[in-house]
């Protein structure tokens, strides 16, 4: 995958979002942690319309990692009934708005009317070319390296594939991004400065920022102010400052 993906106006085409601090912006409010995942919802609406309004070609937001299956019991089922009530409303409103959804994760996990919903919300909206929206539920980064491996590994038993065939970008094609430009810019709310097994192979030329905003604050300002430090970098993919600058 090409790794200079910034649109014509600078503004990064791929952005990857962990959405963190759902929890503790409840609890500062003295509010149930369920308080702080329906204003979380909230957040992520507004920050899919901020992208949409900046021209960002792909969004992939981190939802619900492999991880987070070790949550409470009551609190997994609160996020699977979150996440499903969330498709249902927003789903349409998605699909005029000529953004794609896509999900990403191990589906095996994840409750039958969930998953129905999810497939039907990428069916509706399959053919639309304006934002496309990946939403890792139920992801884990090793989980899907792993689960890359296993599928080029299958197609060398059967004979459409020979290890020498097996280089970077047909690997990168076997990934849950497979298909789409790795992430430009990477951003982490909620003051905690670490990828929590996101996305590992393709961050690797990503620009990282760590915002303490948490997330249900974190609002089309604080995406601005996370997209003006990226453009204030020079990204250079292994080379030079002055080859960079010679073109």
């Amino acid at each position: 995958m090409s790794r200079e993906n910034t649109n014509e106006s600078g503004v990064p085409a791929h952005v990857a979002i962990v959405m963190d601090g759902n929890g503790r912006w409840a609890r500062a409010r003295g509010k149930a942690r369920n308080a702080g995942h329906r204003a979380g919802v909230r957040a992520t609406r507004q920050i899919v319309e901020a992208c949409v309004e900046r021209d960002i070609r792909y969004l992939t937001l981190f939802a619900f990692s492999s991880e987070n299956w070790k949550r409470p019991p009551t609190e997994v089922r609160l996020l699977m009934r979150l996440f499903l009530e969330a498709l249902q409303r927003e789903v349409a409103e998605l699909h005029k708005n000529d953004v794609r959804l896509r999900f990403m994760g191990d589906r095996s996990l994840l409750p039958d009317d969930l998953v129905r919903q999810m497939n039907d919300s990428e069916q509706l909206t399959s053919g639309n070319s304006g934002l496309q929206l990946n939403v890792a539920v139920s992801y884990g980064g090793r989980w899907d390296i792993v689960n890359a491996a296993r599928s080029l590994a299958g197609a060398v038993s059967d004979g459409t594939l020979t290890p020498a065939e097996i280089d970077e970008d047909q690997f990168a094609r076997a990934l849950s991004l497979g298909g789409v430009p790795d992430p430009d810019l990477f951003i982490r709310t909620g003051g905690e400065k670490r990828i929590s097994n996101f996305l590992l192979w393709n961050l690797a030329y990503a620009e990282f920022y760590f915002s303490n905003a948490l997330w249900p604050d974190f609002d089309a300002q604080a995406l601005d102010e996370a997209i003006d430090d990226y453009l204030s970098r020079q990204r250079r993919f292994g080379r030079t400052a002055e080859q960079v600058n010679a073109g």
